[in-house]
């Protein structure tokens, strides 16, 4: 086990961290003190574990750098078990269904519950992917099925009639989709229209810019690398602020359910 930062030994101010951990609640994890986890399957990469059911979260979301020749040949998912991956950087080369997809900076893969996705780095750098884990909820009537692209592909959408603030939805609006993944993209200076309160839970990882980030109640500043986990009912909303560069995250979210008692 090592450590995200790659930094090890004694540093030489006091010890501190900006991460906070509200179980089921709410969490930022920040790459200070993240550590590789060792995971059968992943070969030659680095991977974190972020947030899981041990957080509080239904979903397991992953950060995985691949080396030169790193990947999962073994294959990720299962039965009952939906799938997504997306190319932070780098080029990576994915496989599933018996199809073959060629993925680079913001392409994607989501897959259905039952077909397992295997993934190669196809570069002799580094790559970065963001990978997501979930126990799919049937309806009847209904089924999932594969998705891919990038995100050149995608609808710009104005949120909630926002022009500075752009949303990207990668899945379909299908009622056989449990969950969706999205792209929030604020300019400096733009925000929510209001704090959210709401039963579906996020997983948002920070792709580019600052921001500050309404967790709970409590305004907390957040960054490019920074990961968020958000339970359901806990109250949200985020500002863009910095200079020049957009906050812009990648994010799941439930949908399409009734809620089971």
């Amino acid at each position: 086990m090592g450590y995200l930062n790659n930094v090890t030994g004694y540093r030489n101010d006091l010890l501190a961290n900006r991460a906070i951990v509200k179980h089921g609640n709410y969490a930022l994890l920040t790459p200070d003190g993240l550590v590789k986890n060792s995971i059968p399957g992943f070969e030659n990469c680095d991977a974190t574990i972020l947030s899981t059911p041990k957080l509080g979260a239904t979903f397991v979301d992953y950060l995985v750098t691949l080396h030169q020749g790193g990947g999962n040949q073994a294959g990720f998912g299962g039965e009952g078990i939906e799938t997504f991956f997306y190319v932070i950087s780098g080029k990576v080369t994915a496989q599933a269904d018996g199809k073959t997809f060629a993925l680079t900076e913001g392409g994607y893969l989501y897959c259905p519950p039952g077909v397992i996705m295997t993934f190669t780095n196809a570069q002799s750098a580094d790559s970065q992917i963001f990978l997501y884990k979930r126990r799919y909820i049937p309806v009847a009537g209904h089924a999932p099925y594969l998705v891919s692209g990038n995100t050149s592909q995608l609808e710009q959408i104005h949120y909630e009639g926002m022009e500075d603030v752009i949303l990207m939805d990668f899945l379909p609006k299908d009622l056989g989709f449990d969950m969706n993944m999205h792209i929030l993209s604020f300019a400096p200076g733009a925000s929510h229209g209001y704090i959210e309160t709401h039963v579906q839970e996020h997983g948002a990882y920070i792709l580019s810019g600052q921001g500050v980030y309404n967790l709970d109640n409590n305004w907390v500043p957040v960054q490019k690398g920074d990961y968020i986990f958000m339970g359901a009912y806990s109250l949200q909303a985020g500002y863009g602020v910095g200079r020049g560069e957009a906050f812009s995250y990648i994010y799941s979210k439930d949908c399409n359910r009734d809620v089971e008692i």
